[in-house]
């Protein structure tokens, strides 16, 4: 009796922590960068890129990693396509000063995207 109670709470840990891995995951993204873009007050160079987001949906932190390190913090919001995008998408806005800001990540196979706050 005792080796299944042992069992049934190990059990039970494995799921909650599994659970946990999953819903981070729903949380982040991989994106590319294909220019040099502006986050916030941080200047981002072209190249592969994570972004990591918690909040509401409408109040998000969004940090923005490179090699497991957070470059650049900003704020943003979730918008739903409705369907799930083909493919990973970056969209950048042209700026008065001719710079590009990041404003919308669709990440592959899901129906939600990352909009970023404007200036």
């Amino acid at each position: 009796m005792k080796f299944v109670r042992y069992f049934a709470s190990f059990a039970i840990v494995t799921l909650l922590l599994s659970a946990g891995a999953f819903a981070k995951d729903n949380h982040s993204g991989n994106f590319t960068l294909p220019e040099t873009v502006r986050v916030g007050s941080t200047i981002l160079e072209a190249g592969e890129y994570k972004a990591e987001w918690n909040g509401p949906a409408d109040n998000l932190k969004v940090d923005i990693l490179r090699n497991g390190k957070v470059v650049a913090t900003a704020e943003g919001t979730i918008k739903d396509l409705g369907q799930p995008s083909s493919y990973n998408a970056v969209t950048t806005k042209m700026m008065p000063d001719n710079s590009k800001t990041l404003d919308e990540i669709d990440f592959n196979k899901r129906s939600e995207a990352l909009i970023f706050a404007g200036e």
